[in-house]
């Protein structure tokens, strides 16, 4: 698996990995300039690491580029990964009720705290999701900060699992 990756040309290498952590392909990039990968579970530790150790500025532009959840006028125009999964939550089959719910606390959300509301919503429905959502709504702003950048791990933990599988 990894001798394939190894492999790839940077321009193949960002394509596949350019979209872990939304719309960043830097990381990618700095990704690649760190090969070679002894297995799995060290690309994945490079690849966090580099999120990691960015500073804040970096993080919070990445938060920025997640896109609101079952947001109607935005479904089909979201990253192929983050149509999947919100797809995968049945977000895109909300109601009308169920699409102003999320749309308000969508804005009150980034009002409160200057970017969106991030989760990792594989394997969750929409009743969890809203629930977590009116939950961190409340949250003070460096705790949220704290969150989403938790989840933004765990959403490309998540795509990385999912990229194995092509390499396998």
């Amino acid at each position: 698996m990894f001798n394939k990756i190894d492999k790839l040309s940077e321009t193949e290498f960002t394509e596949v990995f350019g979209n872990i952590f939304e719309n960043a392909s830097w990381i990618a990039v700095r990704l690649y300039k760190q090969k070679p990968f002894y297995n799995f579970n060290n690309l994945c530790k490079k690849m966090i690491s580099i999120f990691e150790e960015s500073d804040n500025q970096s993080k919070l532009k990445i938060l920025n580029s997640h896109p609101d959840l079952a947001n109607k006028t935005k479904i089909g125009s979201l990253t192929l990964d983050s149509n999947k999964e919100q797809a995968s939550a049945g977000l895109d089959q909300c109601n009308e009720e169920e699409f102003n719910e999320f749309k308000n606390l969508n804005i009150k959300y980034k009002n409160n705290f200057g970017f969106p509301f991030i989760l990792a919503v594989k394997g969750k429905n929409k009743l969890e999701i809203l629930d977590n959502f009116k939950r961190r709504i409340v949250s003070d702003k460096q705790v949220e900060f704290d969150e989403a950048i938790k989840q933004v791990k765990e959403i490309a933990n998540l795509r990385l699992i999912e990229l194995k599988k092509r390499f396998t």
